[in-house]
């Protein structure tokens, strides 16, 4: 086993250490288990047996294994609490995925967040927040305090499969079921199809939470690399022969992070190859309100057989009033009924009839054209400044926010990044986004939260270091 680069402040002691650790936290070390032999340990860390002994010796003293005369190390105490962060090899916090999110949501009003992934209070439908919620004052009492049904709000469920027809998308009410946000609404269909040990593709770069979903599922995480029209296709297959995957997680309208779309040729070869090797695609379209013209869909070339189409209005509306949905195929829906009553009861009702009455406001429409404008504008603007600074945008994106950027020659994404949260800047570098760590040259932007001058005086200095 060859040591991380991550690792490379440790000692030789310090990093078997961190290997022992991480196998026990990610169970592949329970209670009472074994430890291997300093010999085999020593050859496959590439230390001396003298390294290990010492290792040894300090996770027997914290209480981590135990000696026991004659016969080795094993493994001490209870099974330890799962910890995501120890998973995989450390890495700089930085770049941890759980990380970057965490410095997004704690920022306190004078952080700038143009590695964000949302939108700025200042550019949501307030108006339109306060009109719904005012309605929903005067609704029947039941509607703000009971639970709601499990599929979810029958009307609100009737407008989604409206909206889901606009892309293509033909599925009955009855195949749509609301939950609490398109992130529980992935991690549904995850419980629902996948057991510890399978492999789940994803692309690379991709959204950096999907990894931390998946190490929460014990799954296996392979990784294709993304192009400006989808997935590498020859990788692709590739991996489908070569891991049987079985289960595919993806954007198919504007891309996260690299804001590019999928090309319908790859719509049409990444179906074929799934049908060959029976793969089931979660296609997460929370983005799709951004987009002017939609981009080719999964989920409707398909017709739902083995694609899953995922979405919420965190994005557009309101990432308070969490809101998200799951379009599936008829006969998996009560197998994911179930799960949704056994993890979250009946959802929330409140949330469903705020963005129903919002929905169903001809403003919503009139806002989503103005706000497709602002984002353009936005997006060319932050483009021409990056430029400025040497910063190549990967794609030239026609939706969203996003802009997926590379730095100049010999800059390491994560270290700007660190220099910038110094003066209270919060950007997203490229290695959170990577499952194989091949972007380190890349930081993410949003647009919507590019536009204060300070974002760009911090970044040429974070460059400069």
């Amino acid at each position: 086993m060859s040591l991380s680069h991550s690792q490379d402040h440790l000692t030789l002691v310090e990093r078997v250490m961190a290997e022992v650790r991480q196998r026990i936290a990610r169970r592949a070390l329970a209670p009472g288990a074994k430890a291997p032999s300093i010999r085999a340990f020593a050859t496959a860390m590439g230390v001396s047996k003298s390294t290990v002994v010492e290792a040894y010796d300090r996770l027997a003293a914290e209480g981590v294994i135990q000696a026991r005369r004659g016969s080795g190390f094993y493994v001490a105490g209870h099974m330890p609490p799962l910890a995501l962060s120890e998973l995989e090899p450390r890495l700089d916090r930085s770049i941890d995925p759980l990380w970057v999110s965490r410095q997004s949501l704690e920022a306190g009003p004078d952080v700038l967040m143009p590695g964000c992934g949302w939108l700025p209070a200042s550019w949501m439908p307030q108006e339109g927040l306060r009109r719904g919620l005012r309605a929903l004052a005067r609704a029947e009492p039941l509607n703000l305090t009971d639970y709601g049904p499990p599929l979810g709000q029958p009307a609100l469920r009737q407008l989604l499969a409206r909206r889901l027809a606009e892309h293509g998308v033909e599925a009955s009410p009855n195949q749509i079921i609301l939950t609490e946000s398109g992130t529980q609404a992935i991690d549904l269909v995850c419980r629902f199809l996948l057991e510890p040990g399978d492999t789940v593709l994803v692309d690379d770069p991709c959204y950096f939470n999907f990894q931390a979903m998946l190490r929460a599922h014990r799954v296996k995480v392979v990784s294709v690399p993304y192009t400006p029209a989808g997935p590498d296709l020859e990788a692709f297959a590739q991996a489908l022969t070569d891991h049987a995957p079985r289960l595919y997680i993806t954007n198919s309208g504007p891309h996260n992070p690299t804001g590019a779309m999928l090309s319908p040729v790859a719509a049409h070869r990444i179906l074929k190859l799934a049908e060959r090797h029976d793969l089931t695609i979660i296609e997460d379209d929370i983005y799709a309100d951004f987009e002017h013209e939609p981009a080719p869909r999964l989920a409707a070339y398909d017709g739902l057989e083995r694609v899953v189409s995922i979405g919420s209005f965190s994005k557009t509306l309101s990432a308070a009033a969490r809101c998200g949905h799951i379009a599936a195929r008829a006969d998996w829906i009560e197998g994911l009924i179930d799960l949704k009553v056994a993890t979250s009861f009946a959802g929330g009702h409140l949330a469903a009839e705020l963005v129903l009455a919002i929905l169903k406001d001809g403003a919503y429409r009139r806002y989503l054209v103005a706000l497709r404008e602002r984002l353009a504008r936005a997006r060319g603007e932050t483009s021409a400044r990056l430029k400025a600074l040497g910063l190549t945008p990967w794609v030239e994106p026609k939706a969203g926010m996003f802009l997926w950027c590379a730095l100049p020659d010999g800059l390491d994404a994560g270290q700007v990044a660190q220099r910038a949260l110094a003066q209270e800047v919060v950007l997203a570098p490229g290695n959170a986004f990577s499952l194989t760590q091949s972007a380190g040259g890349y930081l993410r932007f949003n647009a919507a939260q590019s536009g204060d001058s300070r974002v760009y005086e911090v970044l040429r200095s974070a460059m400069a270091g």
